[in-house]
C-alpha cells in the first residue's frame, strides 16, 4: 500500500487489508438457510481474561459469566453456522480458554463443517487440553503478543512471564502440526518493536502474522491518549511492513491494520458490516462487526 499525498505534505492511508482470505460471503447449497453467507463467525465465548491491557476493544460494559451462553447454546450456533454457509468459525473472548466447556464447543464446530481458530494470550493453555482440542478437530491457532520484550510485555498485560509462557505454547503449536498466527496489537508503547515482531513469526515458524494497530473503540478508546502512536512512527511502520512483505513472500504472509486517526476515511469494520463476518457476543448478541455495540 502506498500513501496518498495530499496537498500539506502529509500521507494519509487507504483502509489496508486485514487478511487476504475470500470476504465477499459464500453461496450456501440448497439446504442452507442463506443464499449469502459470510465467510466467518467471530464467537466471543467470555470476556473473562487473565490480561489487563489498556487496549481492549471490548466494551466496557463487560459481560458476566451469569449471562454466557451455555455450551448447548454455543453447540446449536455452530450446527446453523455450517447451515446457513459459514465457512470459519474464530473463537475469541476475552480468553477463550477460561471456559470449561471449550472442549465441547470445539467439536460441534468441527462437526459442522467449520475450519476452527482458536484465538487465544495462551498463558493458560496447557500442552493436553491443546493436543486434545486438536483430536476434537482444532484447525487453527492464533496467540497474541503484547511485546516481544519481556518487561514491556508484562507492564501492558499486567501478568507476569507472560511472553515466556506464551512463547512455550507457540512451540507446542508447531510440534502438533497445527497453523499459527502471530498477533501483534501495535500502540505507542511497542510500536518501535515490529520489525522484531516479523523476526519472531519467522523464527517461530507462523504461516501469519498480524501487525494490528490498536482500534480505538471500547477499552482503547477510553485510553486512547495514551495509547495512539505518532504519525511519522506509524508512516514508519506501514512502510517498513510494505518492503518485509515483499521480502518474505512465499514464507510469511504479513496483514495491517493502521488507526482509523490516520487513515483518509474510516474504514468498513470487519470488510463491511455482516459482508465477511458476523458476530456473536458472550451474551448471545448477533452482530454485524466486533465494534458493534461500542460505537
Amino acid at each position: 500500500m502506498s500513501p496518498t499525498r495530499m496537498d500539506e505534505g502529509k500521507a494519509h492511508f487507504e483502509t489496508l487489508v486485514v487478511d487476504d482470505e475470500p470476504t465477499e460471503g459464500v453461496v450456501g447449497t440448497s439446504e442452507a438457510l442463506c443464499a449469502l453467507a459470510p465467510v466467518g463467525l467471530l464467537a466471543e465465548l467470555t470476556h473473562r481474561c487473565p490480561l489487563q491491557c489498556s487496549y481492549c476493544s471490548n466494551p466496557l460494559e463487560l459481560e458476566r459469566v451469569n449471562k454466557e451462553l451455555t455450551a448447548e447454546e454455543w453447540c446449536s450456533a455452530m450446527t446453523q453456522a455450517g447451515e446457513m454457509g459459514i465457512l470459519q468459525v474464530h473463537l475469541s473472548g476475552g480468553e477463550p480458554t477460561a471456559r470449561k466447556d471449550l472442549e465441547q464447543i470445539v467439536e460441534a464446530a468441527a462437526k459442522a463443517g467449520l475450519y476452527t481458530n482458536l484465538i487465544t494470550a495462551a498463558v493458560t493453555l496447557n500442552r493436553p487440553r491443546l493436543e486434545g482440542l486438536q483430536k476434537l478437530g482444532l484447525d487453527h491457532v492464533q496467540i497474541s503478543f503484547q511485546d516481544v520484550d519481556e518487561e514491556n510485555a508484562e507492564r501492558i498485560s499486567a501478568y507476569p512471564k507472560g511472553l515466556t509462557k506464551k512463547l512455550e505454547v507457540a512451540g507446542w503449536v508447531s510440534e502438533l502440526g497445527l497453523p499459527l498466527t502471530i498477533n501483534a496489537p501495535i500502540h505507542r508503547h511497542n510500536i518501535h518493536n515490529v520489525p522484531r515482531y516479523i523476526e519472531l513469526a519467522v523464527k517461530l515458524g507462523a504461516q501469519r502474522l498480524e501487525i494490528a494497530h490498536a482500534q480505538y473503540y471500547g477499552w482503547a478508546y477510553l485510553n486512547r491518549a495514551a495509547l495512539i502512536p505518532t504519525y511519522e512512527d506509524t508512516l514508519k511502520s506501514i512502510e517498513f511492513v510494505e518492503r518485509e512483505r515483499e521480502r518474505l513472500k512465499g514464507v510469511l504472509t504479513i496483514d495491517m491494520v493502521v488507526p482509523d486517526y490516520y487513515a483518509k476515511r474510516p474504514k468498513p469494520c470487519m470488510g463491511g458490516w455482516g459482508k465477511g463476518f458476523m458476530n456473536i457476543s458472550p451474551a448471545g448478541k448477533v452482530l454485524p462487526c466486533h465494534a458493534a455495540e461500542s460505537i
